[in-house]
């Protein structure tokens, strides 16, 4: 950018004589301000290059680091910085017209002529942009000597570039006609250019432009009817009268047929053109207009179609996952094998780093293609690398990558690439050291470990290792009937009788999940009777009758305990119920002073019973809402009353979590917001009899940042059930309780309203001397609040589709 440079020394120079001017006049000097501005120039840049050594992947960062160099003529540190972002991310359209501009300032004589022309080239690949391929064809025309001087290599180079923009950009409706003007316009100075006494080649470059006019004609696009036009002027200048005012005279049958075709095409389709075309539409409704417009073109079945409106909506929406999967699609059902989808994929992938299946169906179409286990290996790698919306989808991508390497090891591909088992069983232990550090379900870890395992026995043939593998599951989680099921199933397969017995003896005495412990008891005996020889069977239902009937004893052994637990609990709210009303009864009788202590000593009981509000404002007592403890019962209350210790939880900035599986701990639920960071405390909610779990929670976090990045994990999976995350509101909760104590009556009874305490309603209502108190029999002590989710849209550089 020497010229740029160049004008800012004089623009220097000219301020530094107006400043002695304006000194010796007495003016103040801006030469100080100037300083200052420049020094904050450089610091913002500094602090912007340190921002992309930590974060490389930082898009807003290298948008601004560019434009603050460009500004300032920072040439070598400008093209640096922009190879640098273009690694990690595609330039917009307008970055790389910046770019192929500025270079060709830097070098006006074509001195690098062949470095900006490969700008151009990587510019126009990148997204479909017709302003792009205008001054990529002009530049090419102006600065490439062998085009100037009409040389035949010049000319040939020349019109196969041009023939390459309107592949890419021809068919655009309104805007592709530029392409094709340029290109006529180009063939029309050619043609100047022929010696008059070369009669057969004049001939010769007039139907060239006579070809040019039949296919645009044929292609409906924006004014085509002044094409038309424009085409039986030239005819007439090249001796072929015809009629201007007639529209169609001079004009063969063949191509009026073709442009009445492009007319009814063109007018089919200007009503979404108009849509489209619309300022006022918002960034939805734009692209809903562009998917009802593929889908017209898809109909319609014009692949070049529907190609090219693909890509206009690309360059409109570049990271609109939708767009990208139904494009990669459509061209996996429409080409298949060609070249050109895997140029697509990959564009695709670099525009949405964070959407699985993306990285996945390249991958597939990769393996479609005969693609080597280089280029395989190395579009695997880069997907892990990237952050993804769940867990789920690595899971995916490990498998993807697995499934491929089975096809291919079992093919005569595995020879010519030199793969074998070794890569699968490595690609299987990176999974697993992966997800060991990931909170996944019990399904998904089945299914992979069944899978590894299998592939042992089937593919590596090594019996021993699939052993391993079950092995491996069952050390951690062995609390698995499936697990056990599995390496059972798989003894069974390979005609182990013997091992899969053993296997039965090891885990029928262990307590399994559910009704595991009985499940595996009964597959035993069912084993048995299909394998094994009588005296086999004889053994299994002596080990496993007297585990039977331990299990039965146990269970009705706790459910009477639950049952003694809700007696008890009824008869405790009923004897406080009958000690109200009497003295209720008595009240009238006794003296102020006295009737004043005896309310005070009621109060002072039943908050032993119940959980109260503490009075400061905007706080609720939460000592019996998750606390992590197994079991919770009035007694507990009591004991924490008398040791004068509360728990306050001002749920601030918490997140409640429901439809949570019953099989979720404090660890599942840390492992699940681990991304989201800030966790400050999980609650898990309880029942107060058996201490199981409620499948609801409140998790705290230390600042709005992580929570608000908490709650937009909503609807994600854990443990295979979709959770409900949304922001605990215990404001909310107390005006609810406020409305319906007053719909009611004026205070209520304590323990009436005791449910509506335990929601996070307010304080407990008074006690209301013309109500009669009734126990209730369902007790609640936590309940979920209402909160509001919040939803946004994922930006480029960052996860969210």
């Amino acid at each position: 950018m020497e010229e740029i440079a160049v004008k800012w020394d004089v623009d220097d120079i000219n301020h530094e004589g107006r400043d002695d001017e304006m000194a010796s006049a007495g003016s103040p000097s801006f030469s100080d301000s100037d300083s200052d501005e420049e020094t904050a120039e450089e610091l913002e840049i500094g602090a912007l290059e340190k921002q992309l050594e930590e974060n490389p992947l930082n898009y807003e960062a290298h948008v601004q680091y560019i434009q603050h160099l460009r500004k300032h003529g920072h040439v070598e540190k400008l093209q640096q910085a922009r190879e640098s972002m273009n690694r990690y991310f595609p330039l917009s359209p307008k970055m790389w017209q910046d770019w192929a501009k500025d270079e060709a300032t830097l070098n006006p004589e074509s001195e690098n002529f062949e470095e900006i022309e490969k700008i151009y080239e990587r510019g126009v690949h990148e997204y479909l942009f017709v302003p792009l391929w205008c001054d990529y064809l002009e530049f090419v025309e102006e600065h490439d000597p062998l085009v100037s001087e009409c040389a035949p290599a010049g000319l040939s180079k020349m019109r196969t570039l041009f023939e390459h923009a309107l592949t890419a950009a021809g068919l655009h409706f309104s805007e592709g006609g530029n392409i094709w003007e340029a290109y006529r316009e180009f063939e029309q100075a050619v043609f100047l250019t022929i010696d008059g006494s070369d009669n057969e080649e004049k001939v010769k470059q007039a139907q060239r432009i006579r070809s040019l006019f039949y296919r645009q004609l044929s292609v409906p696009l924006i004014n085509l009817r002044s094409t038309l036009t424009d085409y039986k002027l030239w005819e007439a200048e090249q001796g072929n009268l015809n009629d201007v005012n007639s529209e169609f005279d001079g004009v063969s049958s063949n191509i009026i047929s073709a442009y009445q075709k492009a007319l009814e095409m063109g007018s089919a389709r200007a009503p979404y053109e108009e849509q489209l075309s619309n300022c006022d539409a918002t960034e939805v409704d734009k692209l809903q207009h562009y998917m009802n417009y593929i889908k017209l073109e898809d109909s319609v079945g014009d692949p070049a179609r529907v190609q090219a409106l693909y890509e206009r909506a690309l360059t409109d929406f570049p990271v609109s996952s939708d767009l990208w999967l139904g494009y990669t699609s459509y061209l996996d059902r429409t080409f298949k094998v060609s070249e050109f989808v895997k140029d697509v994929y990959s564009r695709a992938t670099r525009n949405c780093t964070w959407v699985g299946e993306l990285w996945i169906n390249h991958m597939l179409a990769l393996e479609r293609m005969s693609a080597s286990e280089k280029e395989l290996s190395t579009v695997f790698e880069r997907a892990i690398q990237y952050s993804f919306p769940s867990v789920k989808e690595y899971l995916e991508l490990f498998l993807t990558r697995i499934d491929g390497l089975r096809r291919r090891i079992s093919s005569t591909v595995a020879k010519e690439d030199g793969l074998d088992y070794s890569l699968i069983r490595e690609t299987f232990q990176r999974a697993v050291d992966y997800f060991s550090l990931q909170v996944i379900s019990n399904d998904d870890l089945l299914h992979l470990y069944a899978y590894w395992a299998h592939l042992e026995a089937t593919l590596g043939k090594d019996f021993v290792a699939a052993r391993g593998v079950w092995e491996s599951l069952i050390k951690k989680s062995g609390s698995l009937l499936e697990a056990w099921q599995g390496y059972i199933a798989m003894e069974v397969r390979m005609g182990h009788i013997n091992e899969a017995r053993s296997i039965y003896k090891r885990c029928y005495s262990k307590r399994l999940q559910g009704t595991g412990s009985e499940d595996i008891c009964h597959s035993w005996l069912r084993f048995e009777r299909e394998y094994g020889t009588l005296d086999d069977l004889d053994l299994a239902v002596k080990k496993v009758t007297p585990r039977l009937q331990e299990l039965t004893a146990y269970k009705t052994q706790q459910d009477s305990k639950g049952s003694l637990s809700t007696q008890k609990n009824v008869s405790v709210a009923a004897v406080a119920s009958q000690k109200r009303k009497a003295n209720k009864t008595f009240g009238d009788k006794q003296t102020p002073a006295k009737k004043k202590k005896d309310v005070a000593q009621e109060r002072s009981e039943a908050s032993l019973a119940v959980p109260t509000s503490t009075s400061v404002p905007n706080q609720q007592d939460e000592t019996l809402r998750g606390t992590g403890e197994h079991q919770h019962n009035v007694k507990d209350v009591r004991d924490s009353k008398l040791n004068k210790t509360k728990l306050f939880y001002t749920d601030n900035c918490t997140a409640f979590v429901s439809n949570l599986s019953l099989e979720v701990t404090e660890k599942h639920l840390h492992g699940f917001f681990m991304d989201s960071g800030g966790v400050a405390a999980i609650r898990l909610l309880r029942d107060k009899f058996n201490g199981r779990s409620r499948g609801l929670a409140y998790v705290d976090f230390v600042d709005e940042e992580h929570l608000a990045a908490a709650i937009a994990k909503n609807k994600h999976k854990l443990l295979g059930k979709r959770l409900s995350i949304a922001r605990s509101d215990p404001k909310q909760g107390r005006n609810k309780s406020s409305t319906s104590s007053h719909s009611r009556a004026r205070g209520g009874d304590l323990k009436k309203d005791h449910k509506g305490v335990a929601e996070g309603s307010g304080a407990p209502p008074r006690e209301d001397s013309r109500n009669t108190a009734k126990p209730s029999r369902n007790i609640t002590f936590a309940a979920p609040r209402a909160g509001a989710m919040t939803l946004g849209w994922p930006k480029r550089g960052g996860v969210t589709d």
